[in-house]
């Protein structure tokens, strides 16, 4: 494998989500790339409680989102999660999109730093582990 990691993952949308536009909240949006970032992390074993167990904390530093077209109750999507770098910092690119139709409805980027927990600051650049886990995954 040599490509860059990515997953794609389904969320169907539940009620419990829209706002009284009947679309989804634009906030919930948010919740929507946690659920596929977990998923890309865990795909190259290095998910949060990993993460901790190493004794860093990646914060979300930055996220950019961009809405197209409103997701609506029950519809599925697709959420892409493609890790974009990691040697300095962690990228994610996001492209959330219709199952059925395959039609972009939002894209997203967020940007996490690596902090070591024992000192309680901002690492500069990405620790081992990271490259390790990448490389154990295929993708170095």
């Amino acid at each position: 494998m040599s490509s860059l990691p990515q997953v794609t993952t389904e969320i169907k949308v539940p009620f419990y989500d829209i706002d009284s536009m009947n679309v989804v909240w634009h906030g919930h949006y948010v919740k929507y790339l946690e659920i596929a970032r977990c998923d890309l992390l865990d795909h190259v074993k290095y998910g949060y409680a990993a993460m901790r167990d190493s004794g860093y904390a990646w914060p979300v530093v930055k996220l950019s989102l961009r809405y197209t077209r409103p997701a609506r109750f029950g519809q599925i999507l697709q959420i892409v999660a493609r890790m974009t770098e990691w040697e300095l910092r962690l990228i994610i690119e996001y492209g959330i999109f219709d199952k059925e139709s395959g039609t972009p409805l939002s894209s997203a980027t967020t940007m996490q730093m690596a902090v070591d927990m024992t000192a309680g600051e901002a690492c500069v650049g990405s620790p081992p582990i990271l490259e390790e886990k990448l490389r154990e995954a295929g993708y170095q």
